[in-house]
């Protein structure tokens, strides 16, 4: 069956399509002008709606500063900061966005987890008080600079960071790693 001129055109077309298709389908796809809530909700999955965590694997992220969260998505995005997820997750999102979620979060409210104490809660005050107390001021409860809250985060969260602090696999602050080498492993 002999092709035509207009069977040439709509194949070229179709070539030119499919093939212009393929290519949109490598770039990822951002969100850049989306809603604040609507950028959030990609965040709920593991975090919590509006970043109240329910669950130790991950924190919460609500209430914390704008600053320390621009900071610790630049460093998972870049591979500064180690994480299981997190690297492949920030890589996906623009600095605008960074900055948008950040943003957001920051203007949520924190929510402590609700979990048992799991150890001796005065011991570990006193502990804070000597060791973290200059940078996560407040009990921990301070999200005034780049430090993160602590107090109210999931406890297992809380030690998996402090063992990879420890362990070298993640690098802590200049501040923070002059405070590690104080502890001792209990």
């Amino acid at each position: 069956m002999p092709v035509t001129k207009i069977g040439k055109t709509l194949l070229i077309a179709g070539f030119a399509l499919g093939s212009s298709v393929a290519v949109a389908q490598d770039k990822p796809a951002t969100m850049t002008g989306a809603s604040d809530s609507m950028l959030a909700n990609t965040c709920a999955g593991c975090h919590g709606t509006n970043g109240a965590s329910g669950g130790p694997a991950a924190p919460t992220i609500a209430g914390m500063s704008e600053e320390y969260l621009v900071e610790v998505m630049q460093g998972f995005a870049s591979g500064a900061v180690p994480s299981t997820i997190m690297d492949r997750i920030a890589k996906g999102y623009s600095e605008g966005e960074i900055k948008q979620l950040a943003k957001f979060y920051a203007g949520q409210s924190f929510v402590a987890g609700k979990q048992g104490s799991g150890g001796d809660a005065a011991t570990g005050a006193k502990l804070h008080d000597k060791y973290c107390e200059k940078c996560h001021a407040e009990g921990g409860t301070s999200a005034e600079d780049d430090a993160g809250i602590l107090k109210g985060q999931w406890r297992p969260y809380l030690e998996w960071t402090l063992a990879d602090y420890l362990a070298g696999t993640r690098e802590p602050t200049k501040k923070m790693k002059k405070k590690l080498e104080e502890l001792s492993e209990d």
